[in-house]
């Protein structure tokens, strides 16, 4: 069951960079190139790595997948963590993306076996 939310929670994710692709692009560091091209890309790879946590075959990988997928993002939640331009969100909301990126590879660990 946890696999299967998990996975549509990046399935969906996934698509928003899709739909709302303005807010990817806001948080991506100055330093990372290509910002549109990042924005398609891990868009991509959310939906096809929720998609795998659907299926028992593929679900090691997609988790496995997931966790490298975090760590890859983790400098754009600590950018927009610290970036003047993002002080006017909740420091709630900036910070605690942090301590989540943590929560979320715990739980896709879980499916690594």
């Amino acid at each position: 069951m946890g696999a299967y939310l998990m996975g549509t929670i990046y399935v969906v994710a996934g698509l928003l960079h899709f739909i709302k692709p303005k807010f990817y692009l806001q948080i991506m560091p100055p330093y990372v190139p290509a910002h549109n091209l990042m924005v398609v890309l891990s868009g991509i790879a959310e939906v096809l790595l929720g998609l795998g946590l659907f299926f028992p075959a593929t679900r090691t990988w997609a988790a496995w997948g997931i966790i490298l997928l975090l760590v890859a993002i983790f400098p754009a939640n600590l950018f927009m963590a610290y970036a003047p331009k993002f002080q006017d969100i909740s420091p709630f909301i900036r910070w605690g993306r942090l301590p989540l990126q943590f929560v979320l590879i715990w739980w896709a660990y879980q499916y690594t076996r």
